[in-house]
């Protein structure tokens, strides 16, 4: 079952493990490619340091979906992403090699077993506000990236995305 118009998906993108830039790219050419879906907009690359957890710095980003997927589709579209990209849980905050999630999903308040939107961690996190600000800069405020100002998070140069975006 479709969504009754198109709605506005914000996917968080990460991933710490193996050649991430690499990782994050194919997710989102995975994504691009999906049935009644449009890549709208990626954020620059963020490098960020792990939170609440140990491994080597993330690469961050976040991107705009257009879709016509219920939430629960596309969430089930994105963890068969990460399982192709070899994503492992073995604990809670392990490192990974990817990780895609549900930031919004249009305007939808959802609260199931699967899947809560929003993000009920995002507002925590500058790896996510700094580039959803990017994207979408009415959906955060300055007084929310002030909140998490003291992370350590680097902007990258944007070109990563260019050849996604162009063909739309």
């Amino acid at each position: 079952m479709s969504a009754a118009v198109p709605v506005d998906v914000w996917v968080g993108l990460g991933a710490n493990l193996g050649e991430r830039e690499q990782a994050l790219h194919e997710a989102l050419q995975a994504m691009a490619r999906w049935p009644d879906t449009r890549l709208v907009n990626v954020s620059a690359l963020y490098a960020s340091a792990p939170i609440d957890a140990g491994g080597p710095d993330y690469l961050n980003a976040v991107a705009l979906l257009r879709t016509m997927l219920p939430a629960l589709e596309v969430l089930q579209r994105l963890q068969s992403i990460e399982q192709g990209a070899g994503r492992e849980r073995p604990y809670r905050n392990a490192p990974r090699t990817l990780d895609l999630d549900i930031l919004r999903y249009g305007n939808a308040e959802l609260d199931t077993p699967t899947l809560t939107v929003p993000h009920p961690r995002m507002a925590e996190r500058a790896f996510v506000l700094r580039p959803l600000a990017e994207v979408s800069p009415t959906l955060v405020s300055e007084a929310a990236l002030q909140a998490v100002a003291d992370q350590r998070i680097e902007r990258l140069p944007k070109a990563w995305t260019a050849d996604l975006l162009s063909k739309k």
